[in-house]
């Protein structure tokens, strides 16, 4: 079967998601991780994508970023991935697939999921329970969103940008999105798109996004289609 082709679009915010393959480590330490944003400074700044958010797990990372064009990200993971599987197969003496095949993403809506998405990856810390405040975790953009730290990977969203009239304001009211977890549908409803390539948001955007790209961007329906009975029967009677 002929996989999926992903959907992208100039200017809509996408949530990607890169993997090891099974699951395996694919940061050993800090430096691997340094090494991992390096490439993705460097590559976000060529292709002309937006990062607003980010996480460095153990053995995946999350990424919240919007192209300047559809095929922008591609290009980016494609040339990070690339970079990083021959970095990390020379310092630890390997060889072979480190990524789990493609990398997954979803188009995202901007009005109803993008801050929700801000809070999803940067809680994966605590939802791995690794740190109880995502504050206390260092890779991640939490401390640069939340706290002011400053680095030239971050390219803050407008929506991000209309949370205060300052930085200071900002910083306090995104600080107050986090006084609660991501859970329930909402969460069910992120990582289904998220991992099966949909577009998470309303009927009108997954309509306008299907019609930009091409592309079906919602779950199929399981079993036959309505009227498919009275369908058969008319083709087997001519």
């Amino acid at each position: 079967m002929a996989r999926k082709l992903r959907a992208s679009a100039a200017g809509i915010p996408e949530h990607v998601i890169q993997r090891g393959n099974d699951r395996q480590v694919v940061f050993c330490n800090e430096d691997d991780m340094q090494a991992y944003v390096t490439w993705l400074k460097q590559y976000a700044k060529k292709y002309k994508v937006s990062i607003h958010a980010w996480v460095l797990m153990t053995n995946h990372v999350h990424l919240l970023c919007t192209p300047s064009t559809a095929t922008g990200i591609s290009q980016m993971m494609q040339s990070l991935g690339r970079m990083y599987v021959l970095y990390f197969n020379r310092q630890y003496h390997r060889s072979g697939a480190l990524w789990e095949g493609r990398y997954k993403s979803c188009l995202v809506q901007q009005e109803t999921y993008l801050l929700e998405l801000y809070r999803y990856i940067e809680l994966n810390p605590i939802r791995a329970g690794m740190v109880k405040d995502p504050a206390d975790y260092s890779w991640s953009s939490y401390q640069c969103n939340a706290l002011g730290k400053k680095t030239d990977l971050l390219t803050p969203h407008a929506l991000f940008m209309a949370l205060g009239n300052d930085e200071k304001e900002r910083m306090l009211s995104y600080r107050a999105l986090f006084s609660h977890h991501i859970e329930g549908k909402l969460l069910e409803d992120i990582r289904q798109a998220s991992n099966k390539g949909l577009a998470l948001g309303n009927e009108h955007f997954i309509a306008d996004v299907e019609a930009i790209t091409g592309k079906r961007l919602r779950e199929e329906k399981r079993g036959r289609p309505l009227g498919w009975r009275k369908a058969h029967r008319e083709k087997q009677e001519g």
